[in-house]
């Protein structure tokens, strides 16, 4: 009989106090946090209550009479009794007075966490409401004592009372007032940065104001007042999990040495440590200036001959109330990122696999299988002479045994002394984004970009940093799961940029993907400055003209780099914000670009080499400058992804293909072919590439997560990006820069001959003049730029729009007499 241990992540103590999970039993959860919404009720109306029976209850309670508790003849006038008007005595009048409110308060907060209603940080509202109950409390008693000289309790309590005198007795009055002060700064700067602006503001107005106006240039440096960098938080921080643990069953020994009888199986569930985050900012600034525990980088200026010192300059300053888009905009499932474990199954699958390698003359010294969502990783060690090559053979007979598509075989598992097989499971779970977006280890990233898209085999969250990558190719066949694959990857953008941070080209030729991003428009995404001109791009010679446009931002911005001696966006925009770019000279802070293109091969077919040739000179320059690319397409031939394209995608991402050659084509090696299809996705980007299950979002998904981020102030318009050179995709049938001298001796006889056959075909032209395929279509190009064929059509003829001769000898006539 098959055995199962689980052995879980000790919570941590701020897992324990932070009521992540009190009980196991969510309907538990949920009656406790309903009970101690009523007693928090409860306590609010006896406090009330009290202010105006307090005095004819304090009798009956200081000096009790047999009988009296249970109130038999309503002694007590308080309206929750005589249990309300003891817990009202006691808190309002021996402990903390008024601030005693903030006791049920906190109830309140506890029964909303345990029910789910709100995802609350418990043990920061705790510490922040114990102490401004405290210091409620002595301040009360301290300021407002004499106007409540004649009531039955003092405003701060007897608590606050004793506190007071004490405190008085040592420093005086002046010391105590002093204390409360600076206690109420301090935590209120522990809530918000704005109080340290605030206090230097009223230390200094004088040096704010000039920091305001220096700067004050276009509409990106209007941003730079004298705030220092704040990141926009809540109280209310989000539910973060710890990642899913691996699921592991190792089988007994003589499992494998017997050829029959029962097996017996022992599990391990054993818990994958978090691989530590490498990556360390490296900030490189002018100057470090010191405020308690704070540094922060800051720049010189020089204003009416004085040298002042300005704060970092803060690219978010226009959208500071901006809020990034909570968790529970995403739809959760049941048992969702833990992995479904039949130990039937399971069993039955390991006998299937040691019974088959037995049949070939295979023997092996262990096995253990690790649970995934979607796949199960059996691990064998071979027994020693076993060639892998004779494992790796026996794929489609361990496939038949099985019953089950999708067998892969990994032979061997890199870093290891083992054999993978993979095999897909019976029941498989869905992944999803909410899983994976509310787990530590993407709440608490460092990458640029982070992508984070899914789980791996071993249950881990699985991202990548696209910065980094720094392009991805993406391929599968169709409802496989591509589309949803690229919303993940623009979910996580999403949940962990600002937008003054990354804007994103999204260029869509099926027009039906991309739109549901339009109303995010005037916050994330970017578009060449057109009145007409769609956010999303649709049109073939929209994105011609919208990837030369890239072309030119990134020269743009290598110039800015070469001036600010930075050698990466990374570099330049520290030394932005640190104030030692002047932006008089030029200089602006660059967010990230994503240019995102789905159904690439469509463009291909369409535009050719107008496409192609941008692509790959944004691919092999643009990193370094921000400007980084994802594209997508259905199909993986070596028309679409050309070698050019392949050498500059290092990243890639496969779904499951219909054939081998295609696999080939995206991954350099078999594989792709051999997935489950929904989700199921190998990715690499180095040696051995790792499989993953997606993460699935839905389209309500996204229009929840759209619609929130679209309600909040945003910029006025889409980032512009800049106007290309004429020429680069536009006017590309003008002739006005047509030169004469330098065109090919055939130009006048091609052209009457495109006009008597009204065809405008390049292998016409080449079987006509018996020349080569290349130097007609240098002849379609010179015609093309003269105004007499229309722009390339993929593979059908060009458009004629020259009708007759005597149209053509005025049109030639016209391009000699400009020249």
């Amino acid at each position: 009989m098959a055995r199962k241990k689980d052995k879980r992540k000790t919570s941590s103590l701020s897992e324990t106090l932070g009521f992540n999970t009190i009980f196991h039993n969510e309907k538990l959860n949920f009656v406790i946090g309903l009970l101690l919404l009523v007693m928090a009720g409860y306590m609010i109306l006896a406090f009330t209550s009290f202010f105006t029976t307090g005095a004819a209850d304090q009798t009956l309670i200081e000096m009790p009479k047999v009988g009296e508790l249970m109130n038999t003849q309503r002694e007590f006038k308080n309206s929750c009794g005589s249990i309300g008007a003891h817990t009202a005595y006691f808190f309002v009048k021996r402990c903390f007075g008024l601030a005693s409110f903030l006791v049920p308060t906190f109830l309140c907060m506890v029964a909303m966490r345990l029910m789910r209603a709100y995802q609350l940080n418990l043990v920061k509202w705790f510490l922040c409401l114990m102490l401004l109950m405290i210091w409620l409390s002595v301040t009360l008693a301290k300021f407002l004592s004499p106007v409540f000289v004649d009531q039955c309790y003092n405003p701060g309590g007897d608590h606050g009372v004793f506190l007071c005198t004490t405190i008085e007795n040592l420093v005086g009055s002046p010391g105590l007032t002093a204390i409360l002060i600076v206690i109420a700064i301090a935590f209120l700067t522990y809530i918000s940065a704005e109080t340290i602006y605030l206090i230097r503001k009223l230390l200094n107005p004088v040096k704010f104001f000039t920091d305001r106006v220096k700067f004050n240039v276009t509409s990106y440096e209007e941003q730079n007042t004298a705030k220092p960098t704040n990141t926009i938080e809540t109280l209310e921080d989000p539910k973060v999990f710890d990642d899913p643990t691996t699921e592991v069953i190792e089988f007994e020994g003589d499992d494998v040495a017997m050829p029959t009888g029962p097996a017996r199986a022992t599990g391990d569930t054993k818990a994958t440590p978090e691989p530590a985050d490498t990556e360390k900012d490296k900030d490189v600034v002018m100057d470090i200036k010191v405020a308690g525990d704070e540094k922060e980088a800051v720049g010189t200026s020089l204003v009416n001959g004085n040298v002042t010192t300005m704060a970092p300059y803060d690219p978010k300053r226009d959208l500071e109330n901006y809020h990034y888009p909570t968790l529970d905009l995403l739809k959760k499932y049941e048992n969702d990122g833990k992995p479904y474990i039949d130990m039937a199954e399971q069993t039955a699958n390991k006998n299937r696999i040691v019974e088959v390698l037995r049949n070939f003359g295979v023997e092996i010294s262990s096995i253990k299988a690790t649970v995934g969502p979607t796949i199960t990783l059996y691990e064998i060690t071979p027994a020693q002479g076993v060639r892998i090559s004779k494992i790796r053979n026996l794929e489609d007979d361990i496939a038949l045994s099985l019953s089950a598509l999708g067998i892969r075989i990994i032979a061997p598992i890199p870093g290891k002394g083992t054999i993978g097989i993979e095999v897909p499971n019976a029941k498989q779970n869905i992944v999803s984004m909410e899983s994976i977006l509310n787990s530590k280890k993407f709440q608490e990233t460092t990458m640029e970009l982070p992508c984070a898209v899914g789980k791996t085999i071993t249950n881990e969250v699985f991202m990548f940093d696209l910065a980094k990558i720094p392009h991805l190719l993406v391929a599968g066949a169709t409802g496989q799961g591509k589309s949803v694959g690229l919303n993940a990857i623009i979910t996580s953008l999403l949940y962990k940029k600002h937008p003054a941070e990354l804007k994103i080209v999204l260029i869509d030729p099926k027009k039906v993907e991309f739109s549901i991003y339009s109303p995010i428009a005037n916050h994330f995404l970017a578009k060449v400055p057109d009145e007409d001109a769609e956010p999303i791009i649709t049109d073939v010679s929209k994105v011609v003209r919208t990837l030369n446009s890239l072309c030119k931002e990134m020269d743009t911005r290598y110039d800015l780099l070469k001036q600010a001696g930075a050698r990466n966006i990374k570099e330049y925009n520290k030394k932005f914000i640190s104030r030692q770019l002047n932006p008089e000279k030029g200089h602006r802070f660059m967010p990230y670009i994503v240019v995102i293109i789905d159904e690439f091969g469509d463009l291909i077919m369409t535009a050719g080499k107008e496409i192609e040739l941008p692509i790959a000179r944004i691919a092999q320059l643009a990193r370094a400058v921000g400007i980084h690319m994802v594209i997508a397409t259905q199909r993986p031939t070596t028309s679409i992804i050309t070698g050019n394209i392949k050498a500059n995608f290092p990243g890639r991402i496969a779904f499951k293909v219909s054939a081998m050659i295609d696999s080939k084509t995206i991954l350099d090696r078999p594989g792709a072919n051999q997935l489950i299809g929904r989700g199921d996705m190998l990715f690499l980007n180095g040696n051995e590439p790792v499989r993953v299950q997606c993460a699935f979002v839905d389209t309500p998904e996204v229009e929840r997560i759209n619609k929130y981020i679209a309600q909040q102030q945003g910029y006025t318009t889409p980032f512009e990006l800049p106007e290309p050179d004429n020429g680069d995709g536009e006017n590309l049938g003008s002739s006005a820069d047509m030169d004469m001298q330098h065109l090919d001796p055939l130009f006048e006889e091609a052209a009457r001959l495109i006009v008597l056959n009204q065809s405008g075909s390049t292998s016409l032209i080449q079987r006509k003049f018996s020349i080569g395929y290349n130097r007609a279509g240098r002849l379609m190009d010179q015609l093309e730029k003269a105004g007499i064929v229309g722009a390339a059509m993929g593979s059908k003829p060009r458009e004629v729009l020259i009708q007759d001769e005597v149209s053509l000898d005025n049109q030639i006539k016209s391009l000699r007499t400009v020249h």
